[in-house]
């Protein structure tokens, strides 16, 4: 019963400890639940001597690992044989195929993460969690054998970008550790790549992992680092977002002044028009219209009463398909009509912020939405 296994092992040129650091890798990539190390080492041995057998859930792991049938898994094979293969062959075979990704394959990796970006913003993150595990496994895999800098370039871009994205995502689901990592991981990538943008725009979105985890003061300082970080070569949409960022989470701790400079100097650097994305950076959406909605929010947190204005100007201008983003617009709405005391609209605006919440499965904006209710 074990011989397929462990031929198959053997064949890969595996010991025992590498089988199960690769199973545990593709789990953890892929967000799946298995058992210790320890009791792994006791498994895999079991597996191989016939004293246990395969389960289903392990034989979805071993069978895309090894790449065996499931008869050929458990030994069901009449002659089996594998063919022994050299560590370095198998090595080569995966830094050559690395080598040959070309632009088309790396622009299909970039589309791809637009397409989930498209899906995020209308239908919310909760039901892309396994897509977005196994579009970010195959570019990393592509990255770790892709050896040389014309090659590993432009992978470890759309990585950067991608993972920035899913770490977005998993903050608004409710994964903050798998967020954080997540945004490690952009930051790696960015490093790698060279791409000072992205690895700005990935420190900028971590700090709100930090403001959401009670350390605000930290996260004001994180922003700061961010803008801080190759300055020169950032692009001034990007400025403009990093420094909206800051007047938010300025306003968090209640820095009113810091807030409003930051938000100064947002507008002064935004490029003009409706455009609201770079060419050579496709992570970030700012434009007038986002802006202001940015500026009443954090304008709200501080209790000033031009927030209305700006907030009601925002919501007419708002672009549909951004449905989280109107959740957390109508939540802004409510906390400026409760600091006026306005009651009724708020409770109005707060059930357009619960059901857009609700739709697109925001952990984060329901929570605002639970701490708006507890004031009403």
């Amino acid at each position: 019963m074990g011989m397929g296994l462990r031929s198959a092992r053997k064949a890969r040129g595996w010991s025992q400890d590498r089988l199960i650091f690769e199973m545990e890798r593709y789990a953890q990539q892929r967000l799946m639940e298995i058992a210790s190390t320890a009791s792994l080492k006791t498994y895999v041995s079991e597996w191989e001597n016939g004293k246990r057998a395969i389960s289903e859930r392990y034989a979805t792991i071993l069978r895309p690992l090894l790449g065996v049938t499931d008869a050929e898994l458990r030994g069901e094979t009449e002659g089996l044989s594998f063919q022994q293969a050299d560590g370095y062959e198998d090595l080569l075979d995966r830094i050559d195929s690395a080598r040959s990704i070309s632009e088309s394959m790396v622009q299909t990796f970039l589309d791809q993460t637009e397409l989930l970006r498209t899906m995020d913003r209308q239908m919310g993150a909760a039901g892309l969690v396994d897509q977005v595990t196994g579009h970010l496994a195959r570019m990393e895999d592509a990255l770790t054998f892709a050896v040389l800098p014309g090659t590993r370039r432009p992978i470890a871009t759309a990585l950067a970008g991608a993972a920035t994205l899913a770490a977005w995502q998993a903050l608004d689901a409710g994964s903050v550790e798998r967020a954080w990592r997540q945004y490690e991981l952009a930051k790696r990538a960015a490093q790698d790549a060279d791409a000072p943008l992205y690895l700005a725009h990935a420190m900028g979105e971590q700090a709100y992992v930090l403001r959401d985890a009670g350390r605000p003061a930290m996260a004001v300082e994180l922003i700061q680092d961010a803008q801080r970080t190759h300055a020169e070569r950032q692009s001034p949409r990007l400025k403009a977002w990093l420094s909206a960022a800051e007047a938010e989470l300025c306003a968090t701790v209640g820095m009113d002044a810091d807030a409003r400079r930051a938000l100064e100097r947002a507008a002064a650097m935004l490029p003009g028009g409706d455009e609201p994305r770079d060419a050579d950076m496709a992570s970030i959406f700012l434009n007038g219209g986002h802006l202001a909605r940015w500026r009443g929010n954090v304008l709200a947190m501080l209790g000033d009463s031009e927030a209305m204005e700006e907030l009601y100007a925002a919501l007419g201008t708002a672009d549909p398909s951004f449905v989280r983003a109107r959740s957390g617009l109508h939540s802004d709405l409510t906390q400026a009509h409760l600091a006026r005391g306005e009651l009724d609209q708020a409770r109005s605006h707060l059930q357009q912020a619960r059901l857009l919440a609700n739709r697109t499965g925001s952990v984060r904006y329901r929570r605002r939405v639970e701490l708006l209710t507890g004031r009403l």
